[in-house]
């Protein structure tokens, strides 16, 4: 009984990764879909594995490596392949200049940030009640759901059919992924109303973007989530 409890966390996180390898691979070969769905399974593992382990007061440093390691596939490896597919049409062309290797490879530079991004979230104590940055989480869904907007219904064109814009966003999502900004984490300091103001406004917001822009809403969300952040920075601690 105390091996299931001490390792039900870390089955749960194996369970992330899983899903992220079997997204990673049908990504690759095409099928959004499919890679979707696997988000949503590693997204939700993801938020369990974390609870699970508190409420069973099993809380582990191995606990902690496997969660990173899982990420680093899920949200590290899926939007890097994300921006390599959207990418890979404009072969070795960039606004008429030829460079000396296909665009493409340019994406996976959002992988290597994620991978810094998660190891300096590991060595950082302050980031308890919020994140330093953008969580790999929701990078991942900005960059997956402007392609999955853009398959699914032609939304956002004028972003996916310019590479320069695509190379510039790139870059901006790498950043965001070690910048300093402040961010709102869903965790609870307290129950108080006031406590919890910035994250009633972005779940409120958040909602009703999803319900107008739909499928377009994806991506939106995870920009009003930027921005409510830093409106609400003074008040992250």
């Amino acid at each position: 009984m105390n091996f299931i409890k001490n390792n039900l966390a870390n089955a749960i996180t194996l369970g992330n990764l899983f899903s992220g390898c079997v997204g990673a691979i049908h990504l690759i070969l095409g099928n959004y879909e499919t890679t979707a769905v696997c988000l949503i399974f590693s997204l939700v593992l993801d938020f369990f594995d974390g609870f699970v382990a508190r409420a069973l007061k099993a809380n582990s440093n191995l606990g902690v490596q496997l969660d990173s390691l899982a990420d680093m596939v899920s949200f590290g490896v899926v939007p890097g392949l994300t921006m390599f597919k959207i990418l890979e049409p404009f072969g070795s062309d960039i606004s008429g200049v030829h460079l000396p290797f296909e665009i493409k490879y340019f994406g996976l530079l959002i992988t290597l940030f994620s991978c810094l991004r998660l190891a300096i979230f590991n060595l950082d104590e302050d980031q308890k009640y919020y994140f330093k940055g953008l969580n790999t989480p929701s990078n991942t869904i900005l960059i997956f759901g402007l392609y999955y907007a853009f398959k699914e219904n032609g939304s956002f064109e004028f972003l996916l059919s310019s590479e320069i814009l695509l190379v510039l966003l790139t870059v901006i999502s790498s950043w965001l992924l070690i910048s300093p900004i402040k961010m709102i984490a869903m965790k609870f300091r307290s129950m108080k109303l006031q406590d919890n103001y910035p994250k009633l406004a972005l779940l409120a917001g958040s909602v009703i973007i999803l319900l107008i822009f739909k499928a377009a809403g994806i991506p939106v969300v995870i920009i009003y989530y930027i921005f409510i952040s830093m409106a609400f920075h003074k008040q992250l601690r």
